[in-house]
C-alpha cells in the first residue's frame, strides 16, 4: 500500500479515496499522536474551506477527535493559514484543515498542524499512519462518561484571525481601491473583512461559494477574471486567493499579473529598507524566474534556492533563521508573523508597501524582469529518469549553455516526481532562441536515456 501521506497532508477524491471512514480514522489516530503527552483535556482547532463535502469530512474528522477524549475547536470555513495561527492563539495542542487547497471541488484534503502551527515532520505522519494502517486501534483511549471529547463552535474565529493580519502592519488603507478574488474559497469572509476595516475601499468578485464552484475559473490559478474586473472598475490593485488562501497572487492597476517572484521582491525590499531582512536574504525555490536574481544583485539582495515545494522553502527558513520566502505561484511565507503560506498576510504587507511608498502596483513590479522561460518535457524510462547527469553528453550541452548565457540565462533540467519525464526549463531574454535549444537538448535526453 502507497504512503497515505503526501506532501501536503492526506488528499483524494471525497468519499473515494477520502471518505468518512478515512476520516475519522485520521481524527481519532491524528488526536491521539498529537495529544498523547497532554497533561489536560487535549484541544484540536479544526477548520475547512468551501467544498460540498466538507460538512461530511468534519462531522466524521471531529467524531474521531472526541473518540479519543480531545475537545474539537471548530472553527468554521476559515483561511488554512488562519488554522496554524489559531491553534497557537487558542493554545491548542494541534490543528488540522479540510481543503485540497487549489484543486477542484470533487476533491478533498485533510492536514495537519502541530501546537506551535508547524505542519507535521514526516516521521509524526508515520505514527499516525501507522495505527491506520495496522489497525492498532487497541492501543488508543476509549474514554467513556464525562470523559469523552466534545465540539465547541469557536464563533468569533474569522475576527481573531482578522484581528492578528491586520495587527501586522502598521497603516491603513484609506484611499485605496481594491479589487478581490476570493476563489469563491476559505477567504470569502475573512479577506474582504480585513481589507474593509483597514479603511479601503473593496470591491469582491467569486465570493458566492456554492460547495461545487470553489477556484473554478477564478482565483490566483485563472486571473482572466480579475484582470478584466480590475481594468472595468478602475482598482489600483487586484488581489487573488487560491481555495484556501494559504497563497495569492496580484493584478496592477494596468490588468498585468505581479506573481510570487515579484510580490517576494517587493516586500523583500521593503523590509531590507527597514531592517527586518535577515541577512538580506530570500528563500525561493529552483522555479524562480532568472529576474528575482538578477534583480536581488541590483539591490543588494540575497537569493537561496530550495527544491520545489514550500515545505523545503520553510525548512531552509528554520534552519538559517530567514524570514521571508516563497513560490512563483504565490505561496508565501513571511515567518516573522506566520508559520506557513498565508495569502491575506502577503497580500496586507504588499498593500502596506504601496501605500508607504505612495507607489502604483505596476512601479512597485517594475523592481523585476520577468524572463521569458521555456519548460519541454523530455520522455524517458523511470528508471533513467535521474540519470542525466551522469550523461556526458547531456552535461556538456548544459554547461556550454550556461557558459553561452554568461548570466542572462539559466539551464535547469529535474525529473517529474510521478511520471517518466526529465523537465527541461531554460530562461532568457529571446524566447524563440531558448526554445529551440531548450527542444534540442530535450531531443538529445529522449535519445540518449529514453
Amino acid at each position: 500500500m502507497s504512503r497515505l501521506f503526501g506532501t501536503d497532508g492526506v488528499r483524494g477524491v471525497a468519499n473515494k479515496e477520502l471518505d468518512a471512514d478515512l476520516a475519522y480514522k485520521l481524527g481519532k489516530a491524528g488526536a491521539y499522536v498529537l495529544t498523547s503527552e497532554a497533561k489536560h483535556t487535549p484541544r484540536i482547532v479544526v477548520g475547512m474551506d468551501t467544498r460540498i463535502s466538507g460538512d461530511m469530512l468534519e462531522s466524521a474528522l471531529v467524531a474521531g477527535i472526541c473518540s479519543v477524549g480531545a475537545e474539537a475547536l471548530c472553527v468554521g470555513i476559515i483561511p488554512t493559514p488562519a488554522v496554524a495561527y489559531l491553534t497557537r492563539y487558542y493554545k491548542a495542542d494541534a490543528g488540522v484543515v479540510i481543503s485540497a487547497s487549489h484543486n477542484s471541488y470533487e476533491f478533498n484534503g485533510i492536514k495537519f498542524f502541530n501546537n506551535k502551527g508547524y505542519k507535521l515532520q514526516d516521521e509524526v505522519e508515520d505514527k499516525i499512519e501507522e495505527i491506520i494502517k495496522n489497525d492498532s486501534w487497541d492501543l488508543l483511549p476509549k474514554p467513556t462518561g464525562s470523559e469523552v471529547g466534545k465540539k465547541i463552535i469557536m464563533e468569533n474565529a474569522v475576527e481573531d484571525y482578522v484581528a492578528f493580519v491586520k495587527g501586522t502592519i502598521d497603516c491603513d488603507l484609506k484611499g485605496m481601491k481594491i479589487a478581490v478574488d476570493c476563489a469563491n474559497g476559505a477567504a470569502y469572509q475573512a479577506a474582504p473583512l480585513a481589507l474593509f476595516e483597514l479603511g479601503a475601499e473593496v470591491s469582491v468578485i467569486n465570493n458566492e461559494p456554492d460547495g461545487i464552484n470553489i477556484n473554478h475559473n477564478c482565483g490566483s490559478t485563472h486571473l482572466e477574471g480579475l484582470k478584466k474586473y480590475v481594468a472595468e472598475s478602475g482598482a489600483d490593485i487586484g488581489i487573488a486567493f487560491d481555495g484556501d488562501a494559504d497563497r495569492m497572487l496580484a493584478v496592477d492597476e494596468k490588468g498585468n499579473e505581479i506573481d510570487g517572484d515579484k510580490i517576494m521582491a517587493i516586500i523583500g525590499k521593503q523590509l531590507k529598507s527597514k531592517g527586518r531582512l535577515p541577512k538580506d536574504t530570500i528563500v525561493a525555490t529552483v522555479m524562480s524566474n532568472l529576474g528575482l536574481s538578477v534583480m536581488a544583485k541590483k539591490e543588494g539582495l540575497n537569493i537561496v534556492k530550495t527544491k520545489v515545494g514550500d515545505r523545503y522553502v520553510l525548512e531552509e527558513m528554520l534552519d538559517k533563521g530567514y524570514m521571508l520566502g516563497g513560490e512563483q505561484s504565490g505561496h508565501i511565507i513571511l515567518l516573522e508573523h506566520n508559520t506557513t503560506g498565508d495569502g491575506l498576510l502577503t497580500a496586507l504587507h504588499l498593500l502596506q508597501t504601496m501605500k508607504k511608498t505612495g507607489s502604483k502596483a505596476s512601479e512597485l513590479a517594475s523592481i523585476m524582469e520577468v524572463y521569458p522561460q521555456v519548460l519541454i518535457n523530455a520522455k524517458v524510462s523511470n528508471e533513467n529518469k535521474h540519470k542525466y547527469m551522469e550523461d556526458e553528453v547531456v552535461a556538456r550541452m548544459c554547461s556550454e549553455l550556461e557558459n553561452e548565457f554568461n548570466g542572462e540565462g539559466r539551464v535547469l533540467i529535474r525529473p517529474s516526481g510521478t511520471e517518466p519525464l526529465v523537465r527541461v526549463m531554460i530562461e532568457g531574454k529571446d524566447k524563440d532562441y531558448i526554445t529551440a535549444r531548450a527542444k534540442e537538448l530535450a531531443k538529445v535526453i529522449e535519445e540518449r536515456l529514453g
